[in-house]
């Protein structure tokens, strides 16, 4: 009698909580999963979600067949997740490891609903052997997905005592090592053997940080300093220039041409500045050796190497404008954030022109600056090839052509200089674009440094609707004998060209490409591809879509379905987006590549993500306000491609940059999305291929997950290779800075930036002691931390 009045035992409610969560993830997935197979995708979403729908039914209703219809469901899913990408370990993320997480939680929730006297033991011991089980298989399969073994490297090959060539020696005269941008280093103090001993040898801060929240999401350093003699040169994002000591980092001297915050474009940023020595000038006269840069504001400066003093004999006051000619450049729409190339005594410099705003932006002319007096040389104006100077009174250099934003190489023997030219204005529209505009966009272009002429141009996009403008330095090479470069692009595509004459020297082809888009007349049927070598992957697949969940990789499936996809060269719609890869921002762009010439190896840095865009009509954009930056309105900077106007055209661009999902800020394409290559310049063979950076910044709804997996992040920013074996890189969006062995690829040092390390580094030598040199700067489209720090490394 006294047991029927005990008290009855309390239902737990774990099983209610964790049916209706089972339950309605399964709603979700269905009701996603039906729109996919609509769509023409895969199926198993739609399955798996009215079966999670069920267990979590059951759950609720605390019966033990709802638990056990869900390990059903986990394992069908990891047949089907092995089934769908093999042993890819990132691959298998959003596919396994959210059902993993749900599936302890049911083998822990299951004794709840069982009378069995060692239903905890079981219930405990299933959850910890379903761990168990689930990191030995996540360890074998990320063994299995690791870089395979590299190919030999080749044996010594080249006489680095080319004449034709410079070599950085101890120190680092230009942006790229020397103007051929092989950025390679004769150095080998610091070797494979001992890198793990590299420490700081000392840090300094620049003093150039934002003025206000508003400008601190427009900076972006990206830096490369000179070293020259006993001074190393530092430019900071506002065009600061200071001289400090290479061994202590000991500030000589500061020039501030003062950069207003109105003169930012997208990015605030300095990759660097050039240097020169006057022939035949006295050691100790004035500005014998100069700096030269170009400013945010396109003013061109010279500078005393020694002192910071102006150069008063070059332009006005030590200044050139070189907005001269233009006719009208609102502030920001005109800049000059790259190092000009200086080729037998001329100042070679592009600018940056403000994108994605008007078809009639201002000019892409290139001009030629005498080194010392700053006077005008040429100007190359390709819609007005008669004009060797300044345009006749009354009229400007031809509005919206082509421009060279980033760095030129030159060849001193030759007299060439290699202009890595951008798109005309307007990126993504090509109907209003004259004849000689889609001759010389997307192109290289060889000019003749005396005369300003054009000598030859190789061009790598047809009528180029993708931003595939070059964005790499082109890199002069001895290539089986002969005068060469190699010349990387945004496609992935490396060519090796006759520097002498633009002749391909390795195989180039064709592919067809896809019709349509909204001027499907102005498409080529055909566009060039490398047949020598390629960073660029494969085709998209629905199979290749990513998340952190089967949830956010369903929607990135259902984004891909709704799309147009045609492959590589998919022309820009306006009734529906359309995917670009690789995207604008894709295979090697400003850092360029890094060449070991002594074994004809190429180090490159490269990124793999596609754009998400859409064209919008003119009507559409007007109403969503999207109109041409106005300064009088205080704007400042902009988001590149999210929401470009594109102003006297039909439509404005609306690019999802790296193609990401609006909630957790997860790119939809699975990793990796940066890698590192190395490349036998013989063969044109891989030697070896890596993912470059690590998750550990890096996370859903910006949370930094602190993983130190090598994921493969974006990277922005080239490598450093020395002649002992090492390649030293930044960029990625972990904010650390590597060495790397140029044999294997592996990682055998590394040390944590304290800012983003957007920008390459640099090596030299002080009384035979090497250093190496980053400046961390960070940047805002990589949504790395920014910083004012110089860092300087050496073996104690």
């Amino acid at each position: 009698m006294q047991g029927l009045n005990a008290p009855r035992r309390a239902r737990p409610l774990s099983p209610l909580i964790l049916g209706g969560v089972i339950a309605a993830i399964g709603v979700v997935l269905a009701l996603g999963g039906a729109w996919l197979a609509v769509l023409g995708g895969s199926a198993y979403y739609l399955i798996t979600g009215l079966a999670m729908l069920a267990s979590g039914v059951l759950l609720f209703r605390r019966r033990m067949a709802g638990g056990w219809l869900y390990c059903a469901i986990f394992v069908l899913t990891v047949i089907w997740a092995i089934a769908e990408v093999g042993a890819n370990n990132w691959a298998l993320v959003p596919r396994v490891v959210a059902p993993l997480v749900l599936l302890v939680a049911v083998l822990l929730v299951m004794p709840t609903l069982s009378t069995h006297p060692h239903r905890w033991r079981l219930g405990l011991g299933a959850s910890l052997a379903v761990v168990v089980l689930a990191a030995g298989t996540a360890l074998i399969f990320g063994r299995m997905a690791q870089t395979g073994p590299a190919l030999a490297l080749p044996a010594l090959r080249y006489d680095m005592a080319d004449p034709s060539l410079a070599y950085a020696g101890d120190d680092w005269p230009a942006y790229g090592g020397t103007t051929s941008a092989r950025r390679f280093s004769p150095l080998g103090e610091i070797t494979p053997d001992n890198v793990k001993s590299l420490k700081r040898a000392w840090l300094v801060h620049t003093g150039d940080m934002p003025s206000s929240e508003e400008v601190r999401g427009t900076y972006g350093g990206e830096n490369t300093p000179l070293k020259v003699g006993n001074t190393l040169y530092v430019c900071t994002p506002k065009n600061i220039v200071l001289a400090l000591d290479p061994a202590t980092g000991k500030q000589r001297w500061r020039f501030d041409p003062k950069v207003s915050d109105d003169a930012i474009p997208y990015t605030a940023a300095c990759r660097g500045v050039s240097y020169y020595a006057v022939p035949g000038a006295a050691a100790d006269a004035p500005c014998a050796t100069r700096i030269i840069f170009g400013t945010l504001d396109a003013r061109l400066f010279a500078i005393d190497a020694r002192s910071g003093a102006r150069c008063a004999g070059f332009g006005t006051h030590g200044a050139v404008d070189t907005k001269v000619g233009m006719g009208q450049t609102p502030p920001g729409y005109v800049s000059i954030n790259s190092p000009p190339t200086i080729v037998r005594g001329v100042v070679v410099t592009g600018h940056q022109v403000l994108d994605g705003q008007d078809r009639w932006a201002p000019s892409g002319v290139i001009r030629g600056y005498d080194a010392v007096t700053g006077k005008l040389r040429w100007a190359w104006d390709m819609m007005h090839p008669e004009w060797n100077g300044y345009p006749p009174q009354g009229q400007t250099w031809a509005r919206g052509t082509p421009n060279m934003w980033t760095t030129a190489s030159g060849d001193e023997q030759l007299g060439l200089v290699y202009l890595p030219m951008g798109n005309a204005a307007a990126d993504y529209y090509s109907s209003l674009r004259r004849p000689q505009e889609k001759a010389f966009a997307t192109s290289l272009v060889a000019l003749d440094v005396v005369t300003g002429k054009p000598r030859w141009k190789f061009q790598a996009v047809r009528n180029d609707v993708w931003d595939y403008d070059f964005g790499a330095q082109a890199t002069l090479v001895d290539y089986r004998g002969i005068p060469a470069l190699v010349l990387p692009s945004k496609q992935g595509d490396i060519y090796v060209l006759d520097r002498r004459t633009g002749r391909p020297l390795t195989p180039v082809g064709e592919i067809r490409a896809p019709r349509g888009g909204v001027e499907p007349e102005q498409r080529a049927s055909t566009q060039l591809v490398s047949l020598w070598h390629t960073l660029r992957k494969p085709a998209l697949t629905e199979r290749d879509m990513w998340g952190m969940s089967p949830i956010d990789q369903m929607v990135c499936r259902i984004q891909f379905r709704k799309a147009s996809y045609k492959g590589f060269y998919t022309p820009p719609e306006s009734d529906r987006r359309s995917i670009e890869y690789p995207g604008y921002n894709g295979g090697t762009d400003w850092g360029g590549i890094a060449v070991d010439p002594r074994r004809g190896v190429i180090v490159a840095n490269y990124n793999d993500m596609p754009n998400y865009v859409r064209l919008v009509p003119r009507a559409e954009a007007d109403r969503k306000g999207w109109a041409p930056r106005d300064q009088a309105r205080g704007e400042i900077g902009g988001a590149e491609g999210a929401g470009d106007p594109q102003a006297h055209t039909p439509y404005a661009i609306d690019v999802n940059a790296g193609w990401r999902l609006p909630l957790t800020g997860m790119l939809c394409k699975q990793p990796p999305y940066g890698g590192m290559r190395a490349i036998d310049m013989a063969t044109g063979r891989t030697i070896w291929d890596r993912p470059l950076g690590s998750a550990r910044t890096n996370g859903p709804f910006g949370i930094p997950s602190m993983l130190p997996f090598e994921i493969g992040t974006p990277n922005n920013g080239g490598a450093v290779v020395t002649a002992s074996g090492l390649v030293f890189v930044a960029a990625t969006t972990d904010n650390l800075i590597r060495a790397i062995d140029l044999r294997t690829g592996k990682t055998l040092w590394s040390d944590v930036l304290p800012a983003g390390g957007q920008a390459t580094p640099m090596t030299y030598s002080v009384n035979g002691k090497q250093y190496l040199v980053i400046v961390p700067g960070g940047h805002h489209f990589m949504e790395t931390p920014i910083g004012d720090e110089v860092v300087a490394y050496a073996l104690p």
